[in-house]
């Protein structure tokens, strides 16, 4: 009985580690600002970047900048700090004045 609980939960865990990494459309800032400029359709997307900087009162609400022209930005505090690596689910993208505004949801 132990020996088929204890592969049970292995299973349980591979599974639970292959689906946390895998489910990433973009995994870089750089090739998701690519997807951009050649016009794809990026809603519903993932995309995995590292935040360069944390404006958290800025006109579009909490910014997570990642490059010069993108600012991931959301009403809620996505508790990230300059230099970590964070996961969103793209909802909607806006080009202001030669920057995206991009809408997402924490991953």
């Amino acid at each position: 009985m132990k020996r088929i609980l204890s592969v049970f939960l292995s299973i349980i865990m591979c599974l639970a580690l292959f689906s946390c990494g895998g489910n990433v459309d973009y995994k870089d800032a750089e090739s998701f600002e690519s997807a951009l400029n050649a016009g794809e359709d990026l809603i519903g997307k993932t995309v995995t970047f590292t935040v360069e900087e944390f404006s958290p009162n800025s006109a579009f609400g909490y910014n997570l900048q990642a490059g010069e022209h993108l600012n991931f930005c959301s009403s809620e505090n996505p508790n990230a700090k300059a230099g970590d690596t964070v996961t969103v689910k793209v909802e909607s993208v806006k080009s202001v004045i030669g920057s995206y505004i991009i809408y997402y949801k924490m991953k």
